[in-house]
Formats: C-alpha cells, sequence, structure tokens
C-alpha cells in the first residue's frame, strides 16, 4: 500500500507547492524526513509534472509567443524568456559541475523558509510603493534568471517566490506580469533539469529507480499543480503575498522549535 500511497502524497505536495511561494523543494525534503529519501530524478521529474500543468493553462500564451514571433512585442518577451532560462541553466550546470549537492537534512530548510518569509513581506511592502508596470525589462529577465539559480541552491527559499518578487521589484510591480514571466521561464528551466536528470540516470542503468512510483507521483502533481494554479491566479488579482509569508515563517520556526530537538 505504502508503494502508492507515499508517491501520491508527495506527488500532492509537489503540485501544491511548486507554484504557490512556500517552496516545494523545501516541502519535499521535509516530507521524505519521514516518507523516505527520494533520488534527485524522482524529485525534479515530479516538479516537471507541475510545469506541464502551466504549459496547460498558458497554451494560449505560448501559442502566441510561437506564432507571432515575428511581432517586435512577442519576439521581445520570447527573447527575454530565453536569457533568464541561459542564465539559470548555465550557472546550474556550474554549480552541478561544481559539486553541489541539496542537502538532506531540515536546518537549512527551516532557515531558508523564515528568511525567505521575511524577504517577501519586505518585498512586497516595497513593491507596493512602486507605480503599477507590467512591462518585463531586460533587467527583469536578467535578474529572474539569477533568482532561480539561488532558489535552486537554497532549498526553502521557493523559485516562484524568488522570481515573482524580484521581478516585482525590478520593475514589473504588476503581480500578474510578475507572476506569469516566473512562471513561463520555469517551464524550459524545469524541463531542461528533468531531461539531464533522466539522462544521467539513463547512462546509469536506471535501475535504482522506481519508474512506477514516479509516474505515480508525476500525473498526481500534475494534476495538482493544474488547481492550485488557477487558483493562485485568480487569488493575486486581488490579494497579497501576505499569509504565504506568515505561513513560511511559522513553518520554519515551528520546525527548528520542535523538528529539529526532538530529532537529536
Amino acid at each position: 500500500m505504502n508503494d502508492i500511497l507515499i508517491p501520491i502524497l508527495l506527488g500532492l505536495i509537489e503540485g501544491i507547492t511548486e507554484f504557490l511561494p512556500i517552496s516545494s523543494t523545501g516541502h519535499l525534503l521535509i516530507a521524505e524526513h519521514w516518507l523516505g529519501r527520494r533520488s534527485d530524478v524522482f524529485n525534479i521529474v515530479i516538479q516537471a509534472g507541475a510545469i506541464l500543468a502551466v504549459v496547460l493553462i498558458y497554451r494560449e500564451r505560448l501559442w502566441q509567443l510561437a506564432t507571432g514571433f515575428a511581432k517586435a512585442e512577442n519576439r521581445d518577451y520570447a527573447l527575454k524568456l530565453l536569457v533568464a532560462f541561459l542564465i539559470t541553466a548555465a550557472l546550474g550546470f556550474a554549480a552541478t559541475r561544481l559539486g553541489f549537492k541539496l542537502p538532506e537534512s531540515i536546518a537549512p530548510v527551516a532557515w531558508a523558509l523564515i528568511v525567505g518569509g521575511v524577504w517577501m513581506l519586505a518585498a512586497e511592502y516595497f513593491a507596493a510603493k512602486q507605480p503599477d508596470r507590467s512591462a518585463i525589462t531586460w533587467r527583469v529577465a536578467i535578474l529572474v534568471g539569477l533568482a532561480q539559480v539561488v532558489a535552486a541552491i537554497f532549498p526553502g527559499t521557493s523559485r516562484s517566490a524568488a522570481t515573482i518578487f524580484v521581478a516585482m521589484l525590478a520593475g514589473a510591480s504588476n503581480r500578474a506580469a510578475a507572476t506569469e514571466f516566473a512562471f513561463l521561464v520555469g517551464i524550459p528551466t524545469m524541463f531542461a533539469a528533468s531531461g539531464y536528470e533522466l539522462l544521467k540516470a539513463w547512462k546509469a542503468g536506471g535501475s535504482h529507480e522506481d519508474w512506477s512510483a514516479l509516474a505515480i507521483a508525476f500525473v498526481v502533481s500534475l494534476v495538482t499543480a493544474f488547481v492550485a494554479v488557477k487558483w493562485l491566479l485568480g487569488y493575486i488579482r486581488s490579494h497579497r503575498f501576505t499569509p504565504f509569508a506568515i505561513y513560511r515563517i511559522v513553518l520554519g520556526a515551528a520546525l527548528l522549535l520542535f523538528v529539529l530537538p526532538s530529532a537529536d
């Protein structure tokens, strides 16, 4: 039974948390503390399931960019997405070559949740003081690419939180515009990461991966993320991200106060 239940639970956690600004990687590491450690292949590929949900939700926008590349505004936007992705890919590959590995302990995740929550409150405050702007500048694109790398290196940071708030502070103060760019640039980023991990697993023989469990978690993540993103896109039209920041701080503090001492 656990062979089915655990991947379902992990898929649900990934699908809910990937695009909410509360850190999917952080929540998966916390869950795996009790449910058992999963491979990097497992964690990254089920993230791709959540990213596929974004492809489905933004399919019309993606089609517009693909078929309307001759238009200056579409070409400009697509090139900025490409630059943000290339920055992430280059620096992420460098980090991998240097031997970077995700931490397996909860303490770094707890601190990242707290620091990220405080950062979100501050960023929301300062972004609210800016004029409402929806234009994505080259400055926004470059900083979003860098923010994705930071989020990948520090689990608990949250890729969506880092990219959305960096975009808002860098000039795209409109929540919907910043969120769209952050979500769209995540599509090639996570698909590339998933492909890279699958290639490594294939070269290694793939014998140590539970592909059935991975497939179950992937599908659950896809469906759950679709619902979560649809809800979030409606929520941000008239609400701030403050509740998510508070949740992060409370969860991080609870992990430091109650979970870590009991693990010693």
